[in-house]
C-alpha cells in the first residue's frame, strides 16, 4: 500500500451526520498541525453552530456562505447566487496551495440545484493543489462526484427524532 499526497471524502445519503463526519475531520486535522478551512454553501442565515465556535476557537478560517435553508429562502436567486459565490470561494481555495484540508459542507446541492456545474467541480478538485484533502459533503451527491473521490461514505437514516416531531437540538443537530 501507498499513502496518497491527498485524499478526497464525501458524505452523502439522506442519514444524519454528514457534516458532523467532516467537522469530525476538520478537528483531527487541526490537531495535527494542518491549515484547514470550511466553506458553507446553505447553512447560514440564523444558525449559531457548535462547530463553527468550536473552529472560531481554534482559530479555523470558515467561510459560511449560504442563507439558510432552501426551503426558508425568501428569494431564490439570491440563494442560488450565494451558492455560486461560495463555488468561487471554494475553488480559489482549491488552487491555492495554501490547505491541508478543505471542508465543502453541503456542495452538492449547489451541484444538484444547479447552482455550480458538476464539471467544474470535478475539475476544480482533480486539478486542486498538491496536499490539499478534501471532505465534501450533503445529500444526493452527483454521481460524477462520487467518481472523483476516493473515499464515499452513503448515510442512512433508518429513524430519526425530526420525523416524530422533535426539533433540532443544540449540541445535538448544531
Amino acid at each position: 500500500m501507498t499513502r496518497a499526497e491527498s485524499v478526497v471524502l464525501l458524505n452523502t445519503g439522506h442519514g444524519k451526520g454528514k457534516s458532523s463526519a467532516a467537522f469530525g475531520v476538520m478537528a483531527r486535522g487541526w490537531a495535527r498541525g494542518w491549515r484547514v478551512a470550511v466553506v458553507q454553501f446553505v447553512k447560514g442565515g440564523k444558525w449559531k453552530t457548535g462547530e463553527r465556535k468550536l473552529a472560531d476557537h481554534l482559530g479555523i478560517e470558515w467561510h459560511t456562505l449560504g442563507d439558510g435553508f432552501t426551503w426558508e429562502s425568501p428569494d431564490m436567486d439570491e440563494t442560488a447566487a450565494k451558492g455560486r459565490h461560495a463555488w468561487d470561494v471554494a475553488a480559489s481555495k482549491l488552487a491555492s496551495g495554501e490547505y491541508d484540508l478543505l471542508i465543502l459542507d453541503e456542495l452538492t446541492y449547489a451541484v444538484s440545484y444547479g447552482w455550480v456545474p458538476v464539471a467544474d467541480v470535478v475539475a476544480a478538485i482533480g486539478g486542486r493543489a498538491p496536499g490539499t484533502n478534501v471532505v465534501m459533503t450533503g445529500r444526493n451527491a452527483a454521481p460524477e462526484l462520487v467518481e472523483v473521490a476516493d473515499t464515499v461514505t452513503e448515510m442512512v437514516k433508518v429513524k430519526h427524532a425530526y420525523d416524530r416531531g422533535v426539533k433540532a437540538k443544540k449540541g445535538i443537530e448544531y
